[in-house]
């Protein structure tokens, strides 16, 4: 019978462990002071189990003060001490970590993570740990010396730029820049805050600088020396475009035409020295380019002169052919008009004409006709003056 009893209080203590969630809470956690702490708790969430309630209490005398509650309204800070520097994890499943920024020294003391959750039978489980927070003044380390360029400690005239030194430990910590000085000179101090700035970076300012910090705790500690470079912006400029001259390729690209042509292109030594400048050449198929379009253009200059001076031999031909027209046309119509022997004889008797003028003013008007029939025709080219003289015998 006993050992039934102490079968059943086992398996009672085995579901109690291992069927329920359980928390994970360091012993203790030391935080720099002025700086920023993480408490753990976490635990792994179990099926069935929904979280209701965190809380995390402080240790104010003989008893516990809760300064942070998360129910299913939202999270709540309940000490004014720790407003704006007080926060816990939410994003990760079983993750209720405290964050304190900003530690001051009455912060030590010991803390309790309280989680509460519901079981699948509609009961609520808690659990909670302690945890003690350490808080302690911790020396500077040695600071670093970093810059935010992509030039490194070499840049050119002319660039905002600035260096950079950082320590770890418990702030305040302040910092001072010195410029090392030849001739085994004591170094001269340059700045006092944490930013060394160069605006804009000159030649003088090249040089070795290094950097100091120091906190409430512990000694002064000294950086590496980093040597700053500033390059005159125009001889960096100058090497630039002089390094293709210094470096010459020369490249000769022979043509695949007939052997008769003879056709050699060199290609750094004519276009090198033309329209690409000096040090530089175009490639082949760009020169192939060029030759085709100027082909293209003079073949399409030469068609269009050829279809005006065709469509303008057509439009004098045209209007030879009209003059020739209107020239016969103008010495029937005279001869019809001014000579025609049906009019009364009284009429000529009246105005005192005879025949013998009116056959005057026919000829002088044919021989006008004719004059500008004739410059007409010197217009026309040989290849027609052949049609006009046939035109001309057929009227």
């Amino acid at each position: 019978m006993g050992i039934l009893l102490g079968l059943l209080l086992l398996g009672h203590l085995t579901v109690d462990t291992y069927g329920r969630p359980i928390l994970e809470v360091p012993e203790s956690v030391t935080g720099p002071w002025k700086g920023d702490v993480n408490l753990p708790c976490t635990y792994d969430p179990l099926q069935g189990y929904t979280q209701v309630l965190v809380k995390w209490l402080v240790q104010r005398g003989s008893d516990p003060v809760t300064i942070f509650l998360r129910d299913s309204s939202g999270d709540h800070i309940q000490q004014a001490k720790y407003q704006g520097r007080l926060h816990v994890s939410h994003k990760v499943p079983g993750d209720v970590s405290l964050q304190l920024s900003t530690l001051e020294m009455d912060d030590r003391s010991h803390y309790t993570c309280e989680v509460t959750w519901q079981t699948p039978d509609g009961n609520q489980v808690v659990r909670d740990k302690i945890t003690e927070l350490r808080v302690q003044k911790l020396s500077v380390s040695k600071p670093t010396v970093t810059t935010g360029s992509g030039y490194g400690f070499t840049v050119p005239q002319g660039m905002r730029i600035s260096l950079q030194c950082q320590a770890r430990g418990s702030p305040p910590i302040s910092y001072i820049w010195y410029k090392q000085q030849t001739n085994n000179q004591e170094p001269i101090k340059v700045a006092t805050l944490s930013t060394l700035l160069f605006k804009p970076a000159v030649i003088a300012d090249s040089g070795s600088y290094f950097c100091t910090a120091k906190g409430q705790v512990g000694s002064e500690q000294h950086s590496d020396i980093v040597k700053f470079v500033v390059k005159d912006s125009s001889k960096l400029l100058k090497t630039k475009t002089e390094a293709p001259t210094t470096m010459t390729y020369p490249l000769k690209a022979t043509s695949t035409v007939k052997q008769s042509w003879d056709w050699t292109t060199d290609m750094d030594g004519y276009l090198g020295e033309t329209s690409a400048g000096p040090g530089k050449s175009l490639p082949v198929f760009a020169i192939i380019l060029i030759i085709s379009l100027c082909c293209m253009v003079v073949f399409t200059m030469a068609y269009i002169m050829l279809c005006r001076k065709t469509s303008q031999q057509e439009h004098v031909y045209e209007a030879a052919r009209e003059a020739n027209d209107s020239g016969e046309t103008m010495r029937v119509a005279i001869f019809a008009s001014g000579c025609s022997s049906d009019e009364p004889t009284s009429q000529n008797l009246g105005n005192n004409y005879s025949d013998e003028p009116c056959i005057g003013q026919e000829y002088q008007i044919i021989a006008q006709i004719n004059g500008n029939y004739a410059r007409l025709l010197d217009t026309v080219p040989l290849d027609y003056e052949f049609l006009a003289t046939e035109g001309k015998s057929v009227c």
